[in-house]
């Protein structure tokens, strides 16, 4: 578990896009990570586009 204010540790995951991302990538830069549950439910939706609009 990541505790607050932890440096999160590296990963890499496949983009929309077939290319790998690797957080590191992104070092000096603020960085939101968002987990969706992938539910299709209405609320579940309405969270994401929230967030996408921040």
């Amino acid at each position: 578990m990541v505790e607050v204010g932890q440096l999160a540790p590296d990963f890499e995951l496949i983009s929309d896009r077939e290319e790998t991302v690797r957080l590191s990538d992104f070092r000096g830069q603020k960085v939101v990570l968002y987990f969706y549950p992938k539910g299709d439910t209405p609320g579940c939706t309405k969270q994401a586009c929230a967030l996408r609009d921040i």
